[in-house]
């Protein structure tokens, strides 16, 4: 199932309940680019083939095979999303000010949305490079009703 980067940054600030596209975009950034840091050249290649040039370049241009444990990994994306990148009085340049658990349901957002894209062995090999620590990660991904889509 390919998806435009517009419906891909809409369905992550549907499911993180962003008030802003802005906030969006930094989420999408934030764990795709720590994705993209833990896992090999190879599986970053294949979480980005089915997704929107605009989003897969965050995979792709990472430093990849870094050993994170899910503690630094979920640090790594924390200080993504509340580092304030420009030095302007404009809203998306403010930083996030996410605390650990919303990061914590942000990443495992995003993972639940790649594996609607990413095809289910290409997920399962990049989920193979994950020790046991990470299995929280993967939790939306099997479960039958999401979080966002309950009333």
């Amino acid at each position: 199932m390919s998806t435009s980067y517009t419906d891909f940054v809409g369905e992550v600030q549907h499911r993180i309940e962003a008030g802003r596209q802005a906030e969006a975009v930094r989420t999408v950034r934030a764990v795709l680019e720590t994705l993209g840091e833990r896992v090999d050249e190879g599986g970053a290649t294949d979480m980005a083939s089915p997704l929107p040039m605009e989003i897969d370049r965050h995979l792709l241009a990472a430093d990849h095979g870094q050993g994170y444990d899910y503690d630094e990994f979920v640090d790594q994306v924390l200080e993504r999303l509340n580092y304030d990148d420009l030095d302007l009085d404009a809203s998306y340049g403010r930083p996030s000010n996410v605390d650990r658990a919303e990061a914590v349901y942000r990443i495992k957002a995003v993972v639940e949305l790649l594996s609607e894209q990413v095809p289910g062995g290409e997920l399962a090999h990049v989920e193979e490079q994950f020790p046991d620590e990470f299995a929280d990660m993967f939790e939306f991904v099997d479960v039958e009703t999401k979080p966002w889509e309950e009333a």
